[in-house]
């Protein structure tokens, strides 16, 4: 049983939305200038890719043909291809860090399918990071790695993974807390969520690496599990301020309607409120991810490996590969772009279908 919102005011078709773009781009002199000048413009920026891109750019061969063209050098990516995806893994052991990456992007795919939204989807989103983990640390019959080993997509992948999952345990709780009417627990909650807010990423990964160990003498805590604490209640402090957005969205008749029902407080929570709020908050959590993501770079600062950094790596023999560092970081930012581009468009298509569901 689930109370739902009114639906949001139909959209205009897509072929009306087109004209009415269209005319507004030329419905005055002025506008048509500049609409002129910025066609020119991406025209011209255009065309400079392409020629760096495909006309300039070297296909076939070695560094030696890297140093005639002045282009792209795309042999480097074929000759890099494998330390930029994994970084320093083992190479005996390449299959480990490959099937965790196909894990990984089945259940996110899944994901993204609503008919497959179930507590065993849910389960699935904490076994798939621990058998992930357990893949790259070499248990079952190969040689253990050390964490300092994994890098690359899978550790990229991973990171934000289990960072946005395990936000969500966290957050839930969190601004239920915020919202609640016993002033203690409303307090605690708030101190919580804005002293996280109120710093950093960078900080956060810093504390959580270097200053936690100093207040324990002798206490020795593994880089990946102070980088993922760290980025699970760094990423749940801002989560919890989005579902508490979308709990504020309801109206009171919703909680109302659900106590003349007889439902319990939880229960209104389960089967009333947090269905609707998610929902109303989809976009901001489509940002929120793509946000995490975007910033699990930062993680290399602090000596992990992640995709970015093996892209750095790779990138750093420009004098044997001449034209690879552009080469190298416009294949990372594809890979990033990609990424979230899907998600993006994703959590669009998302948004209509709920809405339409609503209505209907």
């Amino acid at each position: 049983m689930t109370i739902l919102l009114e639906g949001a005011p139909t959209a205009p078709p897509k072929a009306e939305g087109w004209r009415r773009t269209a005319a507004g781009l030329v419905s005055s002199p002025v506008n048509a200038a500049v609409t002129v000048v910025v066609a020119c413009l991406i025209a011209a920026a255009f065309w400079v890719f392409f020629r760096w891109a495909v006309l300039d750019a070297a296909w076939l061969g070695g560094a030696e043909a890297c140093r005639v063209h002045a282009g792209a050098c795309w042999p480097f990516v074929r000759a890099n291809a494998q330390l930029m995806t994994f970084g320093v893994y083992p190479q005996d052991l390449l299959w480990r860090p490959a099937a965790s990456l196909a894990l990984m992007a089945a259940l996110i795919a899944a994901s993204m399918i609503p008919r497959l939204w179930s507590l065993g989807l849910a389960l699935a989103w904490g076994a798939v990071p621990a058998l992930v983990c357990v893949l790259l640390s070499g248990a079952f019959g190969g040689r253990p790695v050390s964490t300092n080993e994994w890098g690359g997509l899978p550790l990229t992948l991973l990171v934000w993974m289990i960072a946005y999952a395990g936000a969500f345990v966290i957050a839930i709780p969190l601004a239920l807390a915020r919202r609640s009417n016993m002033g203690g627990l409303r307090t605690a909650a708030i101190v919580v969520i804005e002293l996280v807010r109120g710093v950093p990423m960078l900080v956060a990964l810093y504390v959580s690496r270097f200053i936690v160990p100093m207040t324990a003498p002798g206490l020795e805590i593994n880089l990946f599990v102070s980088v993922e604490t760290a980025l699970i209640l760094f990423v749940a402090s801002y989560l919890a301020e989005i579902v508490r957005a979308g709990l504020q969205a309801l109206p009171r008749g919703q909680t109302e309607a659900a106590a003349a029902l007889g439902l319990s407080y939880w229960r209104t929570v389960q089967l009333v409120l947090m269905p609707q709020a998610l929902r109303a908050v989809i976009p901001a959590l489509v940002n929120l991810g793509i946000g995490v993501l975007l910033s699990t770079p930062l993680v290399a600062v602090i000596g992990m490996t992640d995709f970015l950094s093996a892209v750095r790596e790779a990138a750093s023999h420009e004098q044997d590969w001449p034209g690879c560092f552009t080469t190298a970081y416009f294949v990372a930012g594809l890979v990033f772009f990609s990424i979230c581009f899907v998600a993006s468009r994703y959590s669009r298509w998302l948004e209509r279908r709920l809405r339409a569901a609503g209505r209907g």
